[in-house]
């Protein structure tokens, strides 16, 4: 997309940024395209200064590409940044701090640091988007089954639907769009095959929520999700009076029934599936104040999943560029 070097593998990687200069003028492209906007004043005149600095002639204030940034008083090079920005974006299920600390010769710590802030930049524009079209709703829980846990651990009164030891997410999937069609077999072209044409990729958002009532999840769907859309969901009661907003179709689960003409929540249960996989093979454990950023990782591979590596990390720089977490903001939950 906006990638002056395109790469498909890590080795490619390295070798299209084998310094840190060169990684320093591509993200001063991916950030600024060759206009340099000081962080402190967008008004201001801008000065190029020696070591990779600018001056703001407002402010005085010195800054570099990695002012106000996730890379901010980092003492990581930008490249081993950009080696653990791939490794975050293709690894499918995800990467632990540990095994990004060994493949990058960091602490753990440092590593577990990086990927917070890593998860902290996926509130990409392209998330803003409202959903539109077809979208299904559903919840899920989080937090692991009593049943699993050491007898002195186990949560009195936590089954089903309960928020003692679990933390609830409402997921909303839009439907992707497509036609098919036929083309020439490529072994024998007097055959024919068929092909789906996308017109529209699916896309999933994620919001955790104290509880699945109405006044808690309904607020997200009308902000999420485009007015006059089709919403389809399960017979949970939080969904009472969605008709009222959307073409509001249900599938009455509690009778065995998946699948009622075009309602189903099939595909947001399969976004569940993978990231409670994730979570539990990679992750194991998540905590209720970092949930959300999990949920916004997972997100942000599924919707960008059909894009190339090139392109996944542009997306990911942009937005990486204009935020930053402290360790301070991170430990006490005010990112």
């Amino acid at each position: 997309m906006f990638s002056v070097k395109p790469f498909k593998s890590l080795t490619q990687l390295l070798a299209a940024f084998p310094t840190e200069q060169s990684v320093i003028d591509h993200l001063e492209f991916i950030r600024w395209n060759g206009n340099v906007v000081s962080p402190f004043d967008p008004t201001s005149k801008v000065y190029k200064c020696k070591g990779n600095k600018y001056r703001c002639l407002n402010t005085k204030k010195y800054f570099t590409v990695r002012t106000k940034s996730i890379y901010e008083n980092s003492k990581i090079p930008l490249q081993t940044w950009l080696m653990a920005i791939y490794l975050f974006t293709t690894s499918k299920r995800g990467i632990s701090s540990y095994a990004m600390a060994d493949q990058l010769g960091i602490t753990q710590k440092s590593a577990w640091f990086l990927l917070s802030r890593l998860r902290y930049a996926m509130n990409h524009p392209a998330f803003m988007e409202q959903l539109s079209g077809e979208v299904e709703s559903d919840e899920s829980f989080f937090g692991g089954k009593n049943k699993n846990r050491h007898h002195d651990k186990k949560v009195e009164k936590s089954q089903g639907r309960s928020f003692k030891d679990k933390t609830p997410i409402l997921g909303l999937v839009e439907r992707s769009e497509y036609t098919i069609v036929e083309r020439p077999n490529k072994v024998d072209p007097s055959k024919k095959v068929k092909e789906k044409n996308y017109h529209k990729i699916s896309r999933v958002k994620c919001q955790v929520v104290e509880n699945t009532g109405i006044a808690a999840i309904q607020p997200h769907i009308l902000k999420i999700v485009e007015p006059g859309a089709a919403l389809f969901t399960d017979e949970w009661q939080g969904y009472n009076g969605m008709d009222a907003y959307y073409d509001h179709e249900i599938t009455d689960h509690s009778k065995g029934q998946y699948v009622n003409g075009d309602a189903s929540t099939n595909r947001c249960e399969n976004f569940w599936s993978h990231m409670k996989r994730s979570i539990i093979g990679v992750y194991y454990k998540t905590s209720r104040k970092h949930l959300q950023k999990y949920a916004d990782e997972m997100s942000f591979r599924f919707n960008f999943r059909m894009n190339s590596i090139s392109e996944k990390l542009d997306l990911f720089l942009q937005s990486a560029s204009t935020k930053r977490l402290s360790y301070k903001m991170l430990v006490n939950g005010c990112e």
